[in-house]
């Protein structure tokens, strides 16, 4: 089974569309084939969400839980797809804790 990584644009894009959405407490950083979404200090940081790339245009949306593990969603789509269902059905989970 092939491996698709995830690449810097990816990660920016989404970083710039976080931005663009009023969402600039949130940051992106890319591990494999994660793009992984989070706020708070750098050496302790906040997980919100996770994009895992799936294939070349296919990707699937993964939630933190409270206890700071992952979850798997049913949810699969192009990135941009994945990226307008958390923020207009997620929302919540993307706020500031400020």
């Amino acid at each position: 089974m092939a491996t698709f990584k995830a690449e810097d644009t990816h990660a920016q894009s989404i970083a710039r569309a976080l931005k663009d959405k009023g969402l600039a407490h949130l940051r992106t950083r890319l591990h494999g084939s994660l793009i992984i979404i989070e706020s708070g200090p750098k050496n302790d940081p906040d997980p919100r969400a996770r994009f895992r790339r799936i294939s070349v245009h296919l990707w699937g949306l993964e939630m933190a839980t409270h206890s700071g593990r992952w979850e798997k969603t049913p949810f699969r789509a192009q990135l941009v797809q994945l990226l307008d269902l958390l923020v207009d059905n997620f929302g919540w989970t993307l706020s500031s804790f400020d």
